[in-house]
């Protein structure tokens, strides 16, 4: 089954720097695009970034100039740059993928969606 995975939070002081991955694996045909998602408890799941497989990326305006979304194609890996981290950056950063994926005869393409890993901005 296709899986994806988060990891890289933790705690960093204001101003620090983050770097997060997202490691898709499994029966996979293509990753069509991953995406960067955060939210803050009691608020709506924001999108951070996005990259496409070609390489096109988005960013949140807010976000643009401090984040950065990358890839590593050979492991399957999108890496999400985060510097000049402040407090209002604390938040579970969830990762999502759209994967196409062989089950048998059939291809099938859907959204996955990673656990989550938490990034805690404070001094």
């Amino acid at each position: 089954q296709v899986q994806v995975v988060e990891s890289g939070g933790g705690l960093v002081q204001p101003g620090g720097s983050l770097r997060l991955s997202c490691a898709a694996s499994g029966s996979i045909v293509r990753i069509n695009s991953v995406a960067w998602y955060r939210q803050v408890s009691g608020n709506q799941r924001e999108l951070v970034a996005a990259i496409t497989s070609r390489g096109s990326t988005n960013y949140a305006d807010s976000l643009k100039g401090r984040f950065t979304i990358s890839r590593d194609g050979s492991v399957n890996t999108v890496y999400l740059q985060m510097n000049k981290l402040k407090s209002e950056d604390t938040a579970v950063y969830y990762c999502n993928a759209s994967i196409t994926r062989r089950n048998g005869p059939v291809l099938y393409t859907n959204n996955y969606w990673g656990q989550g890993t938490q990034v805690t901005v404070s001094s």
